[in-house]
């Protein structure tokens, strides 16, 4: 008897095209000797559309963009997506997907889903909180200052004080609950410093100003609940200094060097740190550490995303296609730990 998979995607979040591409390319790798897939696609309006069911790879991604125009027999309640033996995968980035509301909502149903829980999913989302934790654990990160938006409106000068006397520019500007590059700028001066807060304000009440700093960009991917894997680092080799969304999805800007040149040490620096902030949040399932390394040989811990970009192209996948776990066989471990963890769960209940 086959699986069934719940795949949710689209979201309310400016992520939900990336959800797409992460979607359709699940659903290209998924064995349909194994599963079926029912799709559920989220409006911007936070709708649930009842989409098709795959028996087989779709065809093309109109297939999964045919979502976004529905008829209105298509529109479900959000428990109308429950199923007693199904597991879901929520292929949801960004906020009201991946920062702990749609997890909570899957604990309440009673369904197993891939990835972090709530309190992880959370954590991971808020960018403040988790430099907070990193900061008790002495993992090493960056300098930074965190505001509300109702400063920018109550006492500009005051958060222009704070940041230039604890941070030098270059700076990055930031919403705390965002993903994908989504509201962030690299600002050189305190006249670009007011229009990124502005920015960053339109997609979040809450902000985060971080020390810029030259330096190369390394991911390690985690995989796992109880027993943690990590991945050598890769590298996202930059021919300017900060990608924006455009450049990372809309024009497929970004290349990559898997694994990363660097020593080993370093490698194995990395893989501690990732597995240490992954324990720290109680992941599960899967993340992605994003890393700093700078001239001098210093690393910094950046974020850990708990949903990353999920495409056969996307870095988290390339990473353990280069550990030797195709992305088919990636998407079957993230089941199986789905399963695995709401067993353990359930189990607490008695």
């Amino acid at each position: 008897m086959k699986t069934t998979i719940v795949l949710l995607y689209g979201g309310r979040s400016a992520e939900r095209e990336v959800s797409i591409l992460s979607a359709f390319s699940v659903l290209n790798a998924v064995d349909y000797q194994r599963h079926v897939v029912k799709t559920y696609f989220i409006t911007k309006q936070g709708d649930f559309i009842r989409g098709k069911i795959f028996e087989a790879a779709p065809s093309a991604l109109s297939d999964l963009l045919s979502n976004q125009s529905f008829d209105i027999k298509d529109l479900i309640t959000p428990s109308e997506i429950y199923e007693s033996t199904a597991i879901c995968f929520p292929l949801l980035h960004g906020p009201m997907g991946e920062d702990g509301t749609i997890q909570g909502f899957l604990e309440i149903l009673k369904m197993p889903y891939v990835g972090a829980g709530v309190l992880s999913s959370a954590v991971g989302m808020d960018k403040i909180t988790t430099k907070l934790l990193l900061d008790v654990a002495g993992i090493p990160q960056l300098n930074f200052v965190s505001l509300n938006r109702s400063e920018l409106q109550s006492n500009l000068s005051d958060v222009l004080q704070r940041c230039e006397a604890k941070l030098t520019y270059p700076m990055f500007v930031k919403p705390a609950n965002m993903g994908s590059s989504v509201g962030i700028s690299k600002v050189e001066d305190e006249d670009e410093l007011i229009e990124a807060l502005r920015l960053a304000a339109r997609y979040d009440s809450r902000l985060l100003v971080e020390q810029g700093v030259v330096a190369r960009e390394l991911e390690v991917a985690v995989l796992g609940n109880e027993n943690i894997e990590t991945t050598n680092p890769g590298e996202v080799i930059k021919d300017v200094d900060f990608y924006d969304y455009n450049a990372k999805y809309v024009d497929n800007q970004v290349k990559m060097q898997i694994p990363a040149k660097v020593d080993e040490a370093v490698w194995q620096k990395m893989r501690h740190y990732a597995k240490e902030a992954y324990q720290l949040l109680d992941g599960s399932g899967l993340a992605r550490c994003d890393f700093f390394l700078d001239q001098d040989g210093n690393i910094y811990l950046n974020e850990l995303n708990t949903m990353p970009g999920f495409t056969n192209f996307s870095m988290y996948a390339l990473l353990w296609q280069e550990m030797g776990v195709s992305y088919a066989a990636l998407i079957e471990k993230l089941l199986i730990l789905a399963v695995e963890r709401f067993e353990m769960r359930q189990s607490y209940f008695g």
